[in-house]
């Protein structure tokens, strides 16, 4: 995607002046997350570069996943991923009202599909509550049948604020603001290595021909996404000390096969997002809707030492047995592969809990470097949150 205003010739941020950069804040990654930010400090006044390696914007986890708009009742009380989901989803619903931008409030079921499973519920119940989240409802079996006749459990939580919203054209709305605001976006830049210097930061910053250039920035924050761990250890940042390395984890995705019974299956199907009880790497697979109406099946959790997103087409009966247990429907139904996300996980596989890592560098020996690592879900959803969040480390 070409933007009117999108540098694709060398990035010259020219001489700065004493105590002042070329630009005032460079955000490295033009997915959700960096051009939210973009979005929030070029409303504040501030001259802003995005600095993204693809030859697009939103090419990399944002092109990836579910496109849900999360309520907020799975997170700790307290930690930053309740906290920006829920203002942030209040957020997103009003700024996609606003700008028009796709987006249904479809509600979603979670469901015990055995009588162990239910304290589960009442757990996420307590906890979204206590979350601040609205309209949370547990359903019996009897009301459950009224509402989706489909769905097949012991007990169910219903969360009417849980939706869906076109991530790309999300994006795009935010791209316009920014821009709209002074902002410039850099297509095929990569930053190759960073250096402080008496007014910030110095970025050595390659581009799609291969040739690179130095850019003189006073903050810098770091939204690469499945790359931000690394770009915090280019800044200086010990990563791994800290804990805040990132742990690649894969999701695929399912659809119904085509042809005439998959279609039929398909009309049959909830018209809200159906999910099992939570498991300890994601969310369980699940059921989900585009706003075409189309349905997806996923996505299970695999951690990964390489990046790669073809979906493994013999999990396809796993995957149907797994939503057989709530939708019976499926129980003979064919899936076949559709595609696959790559969570930036902070958790390694069998930990617990981990929160979003949003802070300011100082502490750490990279002053004026904010580090945003393990966006993952409900990275989207909290997005405008998140932006308003790093906007904290505004300097006048």
């Amino acid at each position: 995607m070409a933007s009117r205003s999108s540098a694709r010739g060398p990035v010259r941020a020219g001489a700065p002046r004493e105590g002042d950069a070329g630009f005032e804040v460079a955000v490295v990654g033009a997915g959700v997350i960096g051009l939210a930010i973009a979005a929030a400090f070029a409303r504040a006044g501030r001259s802003v570069i995005v600095l993204e390696q693809a030859s697009g914007i939103a090419r990399g986890v944002t092109s990836r996943n579910s496109e849900v708009i999360h309520a907020g009742l799975y997170y700790p009380t307290g930690s930053l991923k309740a906290r920006l989901c829920v203002e942030g989803r209040r957020a997103l619903y009003d700024w996609c009202g606003a700008r028009r931008v796709g987006h249904r409030r479809l509600g979603k079921l979670i469901v015990a599909t055995r009588p162990e499973e239910e304290d589960v519920l009442a757990d996420l119940l307590a906890k979204g509550r206590a979350n601040d989240v609205e309209g949370l409802a547990p359903i019996g079996t009897s009301a459950l049948r009224a509402l989706e006749p489909g769905v097949r459990a012991t007990a169910a939580l219903h969360s009417p604020e849980t939706g869906i919203v076109d991530a790309h054209g999300l994006c795009l709305s935010l791209l316009a603001e920014a821009e709209a605001q002074g902002a410039v976006l850099a297509l095929d830049r990569r930053v190759e290595a960073l250096a402080t210097t008496s007014f910030g930061w110095r970025l050595d910053v390659r581009g799609g021909d291969g040739g690179s250039e130095g850019l003189d920035v006073g903050l810098v924050v770091d939204a690469a996404g499945l790359e931000a761990d690394g770009l915090a250890e280019r800044a200086g940042v010990a990563v791994d000390a800290l804990g805040w390395r990132q742990h690649p984890c894969k999701g695929d995705y399912f659809v119904l096969e085509g042809g005439p019974e998959s279609t039929r299956i398909a009309r049959g199907l909830p018209s809200r997002l159906v999910y099992p009880v939570p498991q300890q790497a994601g969310l369980g697979i699940h059921l989900t809707l585009d706003l075409a109406g189309r349905a997806r099946f996923g996505p299970d959790a695999e951690y990964v030492d390489e990046i790669g997103f073809e979906v493994d087409g013999a999990k396809a009966d796993r995957f149907r047995d797994a939503v057989a247990r709530y939708l019976p429907a499926i129980a003979g139904a064919r899936l076949s592969p559709d595609y696959a996300g790559i969570r930036p996980k902070l958790a390694g596989p069998g930990e617990g809990f981990r929160d979003f890592v949003v802070e300011e560098c100082g502490a750490y020996g990279a002053p004026g470097f904010v580090a945003c690592l393990g966006i993952e879900s409900p990275g989207l959803t909290a997005a405008l949150a998140l932006a308003e969040y790093v906007l904290r480390w505004d300097s006048p």
